[in-house]
């Protein structure tokens, strides 16, 4: 059986290219060589939305989603009319990253949480699951998420890093678990926990590139590539083979967020 991973979270528009010439054809092409077959294009804010939906448009094997990030400063806010539009689109599959982020923000984040809804209305609207960035905020993101009924579309909690209490919530909410490269980090022992008991049929494998690229690479530019890393630590943890890590998480993302796996 040929290995098959589907990174459900990356950056493509904003990869370093420089090892593949300037290219994106080259980073997909090392990821097809590492076994990565699929890659989901998250959106961060709506300028550079053109940015992550191109890819998708000229491979069959790239998905994107529309949304503003909690931390994204913009003149404008994003409204459920704009986003249900934008999502119509064929190759849009979720609406996100969403959520909130108490790191990175100061004083009264009242906004972050007026964003996040309106997201998760227009998630309900589209019927496409949704991208969520939980960061210092997991119980006002699980009270939101409860209180706007996001679990009629679910989603998944995209870079997991709580424990497994916060999980097993997320997870009654009708949301999946990824796992980034912050699993492998030594330092990550609550996460291991967490990625050792989520229910194989709820867990996805991401890599959040150009970001927090996974062990042996911490430190330097992530790349969808090195999804295969996160897979590889997450079945030595949960004593199994990558083949069937591989196998379950590509059979979670497309129950999640539809579409096939033809080679683009």
């Amino acid at each position: 059986m040929s290995l098959f991973l589907v990174d459900s979270h990356c950056h493509l528009d904003r990869l370093d290219l420089k090892p593949f010439g300037g290219k994106l054809e080259g980073a997909l092409q090392n990821a097809a060589d590492h076994g990565v077959g699929h890659f989901l294009c998250v959106c961060i804010d709506l300028d550079h939305f053109n940015d992550v939906l191109k890819p998708a448009k000229q491979h069959a094997n790239i998905s994107a989603s529309v949304g503003v990030h909690p931390n994204e400063k913009t003149d404008k806010e994003p409204n459920i009319e704009e986003l249900v539009k934008l999502a119509a689109d064929e190759d849009v599959v979720a609406i996100g990253e969403t959520g909130l982020d108490y790191y990175r923000s100061e004083g009264d984040l009242e906004w972050q949480r007026d964003r996040f809804r309106t997201h998760i209305a227009a998630a309900r609207q589209t019927q496409k699951p949704l991208i969520i960035h939980m960061r210092d905020a997991a119980e006002d993101t699980l009270r939101i998420l409860k209180e706007e009924g996001a679990d009629e579309v679910g989603g998944v909690m995209h870079c997991f890093t709580e424990d497994r209490a916060i999980a097993k919530r997320a997870l009654d909410l009708n949301f999946m678990i990824s796992f980034s490269g912050i699993v492998t980090f030594n330092s990550a022992v609550e996460l291991k926990e967490v990625a050792k008991v989520v229910p194989a049929d709820r867990m996805l494998v991401e890599t959040d590139s150009p970001y927090l690229a996974p062990v042996p690479f911490r430190g330097k530019s992530n790349q969808p590539a090195y999804v295969r890393h996160v897979a590889a630590h997450l079945a030595e943890l949960r004593k199994t083979g990558l083949e069937d890590i591989a196998e379950q998480t590509t059979k979670n993302y497309f129950a999640l967020f539809g579409g096939n796996k033809s080679p683009g």
